[in-house]
This record gives structure tokens, sequence and C-alpha cells, in this order.
């Protein structure tokens, strides 16, 4: 074999060697798109994020803080209204199991949507009921959702519910996440009193 033939032997191993490298990375993040993000804002984010561990095709659920104009705010300076953010849950979901659609009827029978700055004993713009989409296709269909729920709602006050784009999340302290499990008497006295199933039974039936 001449030194020309043996050159474009070597380009044509390299060539095939490059394109199954490409081939097995493209694979990676493919696998990975089934997973996307949502965040909800429904007032306490304990019950929030309860109610979303619950749903099959849920991956994972973070409390947290969205919405406001202080970096790294801490729960004591939003739960005193002073940052502008909303409690939020966090939910990272499996598109191949659950739609983001199937997600914003979760939301709508968890919250009370008549009301703009509390959720049931909860008062202040912190706990204000707000979805936040983090694509052009989610703000699409939480608009839709929203319209759809306007028109077909088994009760007569308007919905009040703000959607606006996800902006920076902030975790909320380790002691909130997976609050109903570690402290279950303390989140079930807290609902309770809060009067959070018996208005949501009001509202949804």
């Amino acid at each position: 074999m001449n030194k020309s033939k043996r050159t474009q032997g070597l380009i044509l191993v390299l060539v095939l060697c490059f394109s199954m490298i490409g081939v097995n990375s493209a694979m990676t993040p493919n696998e990975k798109t089934s997973l996307e993000t949502a965040t909800f804002g429904g007032g306490c984010f304990w019950c929030m994020e309860h109610a979303f561990d619950e749903v099959a095709g849920v991956v994972s659920t973070i409390s947290g803080y969205m919405g406001g104009q202080v970096e790294n705010p801490t729960y004591e300076a939003v739960s005193a209204g002073k940052t502008g953010h909303a409690e939020v849950v966090q939910v990272v979901y499996d598109t191949k199991i659950i739609r983001y659609a199937d997600l914003l009827n979760v939301y709508w029978r968890n919250i009370d949507p008549t009301v703009h700055d509390r959720q049931f004993c909860d008062w202040g713009n912190q706990y204000r009921p707000e979805i936040f989409y983090h694509s052009g296709e989610q703000k699409e269909l939480a608009l839709a959702s929203k319209l759809q729920l306007d028109q077909t709602k088994p009760f007569a006050d308007p919905i009040l519910t703000g959607i606006s784009q996800a902006s920076a999340f902030y975790p909320a302290e380790e002691y909130h996440q997976d609050f109903h499990h570690k402290n279950p008497v303390r989140y079930k006295v807290y609902r309770f009193s809060c009067g959070r199933d018996k208005r949501l039974k009001a509202l949804w039936g």
C-alpha cells in the first residue's frame, strides 16, 4: 500500500471513529430530554410538595422561592414579605409518563384560584398562587388551562392566579424539604388548622 492510500485509509478510520463518538454523545442528551421542570406557587410549599409527590411520573419535588428581587432569600425574609418571592414547589417530571397539562390539573385542584395574595390561612404576596412557566410551550398550556378552567369551573368567583415566566429558583432550607414525611404530625395539624382541605372540597367537590 502506497503512502497516499495509507493516508486515505487513516482519514476514513478517523472519520468513522468521530462519527461514532458523535452518535454516542448524542444519545445521552436524548435520554435526558424526557425530564422537564415545572414550578408552581400555591401557598405553603409543604402542602404543594406533598400534592405532587403523590403523582406518577414526578421524579422529584423541591420547596423553594421564586419571583422576587433578593438573591439567596431566607425563609424568615420571604415569610415576612420582604423579598417579593413566592413560596413554590419545583417539580421535575418524566414526559414519557406525565404531561405538563396533567400537572396543571393537579395544580388547580390543590389551590384556591379565587384569591390573589393569599392561600387558605396564609396571607401575603409570598403565598400568592402563581404558575411559573419555563418555556413558550408551558406558557401556552398554562394560559389555555386557565381559560378552560374559567369556562368550566364549578364555582362562581373569578380566577385570579398569575402566570409568569420562571426566574431564579432558590431551594428552601433543608428542614422544609419533605416536611410532610419528616414531621407528619405537625404537618397534619397545620394543614387541618389552616382549613386547606375544607376549602378545596368546597371549591372542587
